[in-house]
Formats: C-alpha cells, sequence, structure tokens
C-alpha cells in the first residue's frame, strides 16, 4: 500500500528473518586463538609463500622439492 506522498509504507518492504539469513550471513564470533592465526603466518607458510611468488623458485619446487629450491634461491 502506498502512502499519500507516493512511498511505499514500512510493512511492504519487511522481508521473513529466514528470507533474509538465505542471502546475508553473519559473521561467527572467533575466539582469541582463531584471530590470532588469521593475521599471522608461521614461517613455513612464509616461506611458501615467498618461494610462490618467484616464478623461478617455484617451478624449480614442482622439479626438485620445495625445501630445496627454497635454499638454492633464498638460503
Amino acid at each position: 500500500p502506498k502512502e499519500p506522498s507516493g512511498f511505499l509504507s514500512t510493512d511492504s518492504i519487511k522481508i521473513k528473518k529466514e528470507v533474509a539469513n538465505a542471502f546475508v550471513k553473519r559473521q561467527k564470533r572467533s575466539s582469541l586463538y582463531e584471530r590470532y592465526f588469521e593475521y599471522y603466518k608461521n614461517p613455513m607458510e612464509q616461506m611458501h609463500e615467498r618461494c610462490e611468488n618467484y616464478p623461478p623458485c617455484d617451478y624449480l619446487s614442482d622439479q626438485i622439492g620445495f625445501s630445496l629450491a627454497y635454499n638454492r634461491f633464498f638460503g
């Protein structure tokens, strides 16, 4: 139903909670421990990313293994 000013009333634009939850997901709370690991990566993961971002190291790691390739370029 339209109001005299031409706008829809607030009752006509409401949707059910189940419908809204289908496309709007609320971020779940996480513990302090989980948040810490979202921001800080362990050293081995940092090394893998460094090697993956350098194409010669990434290519060589597929051929001879990660540790040998990493040591060749960065060790």
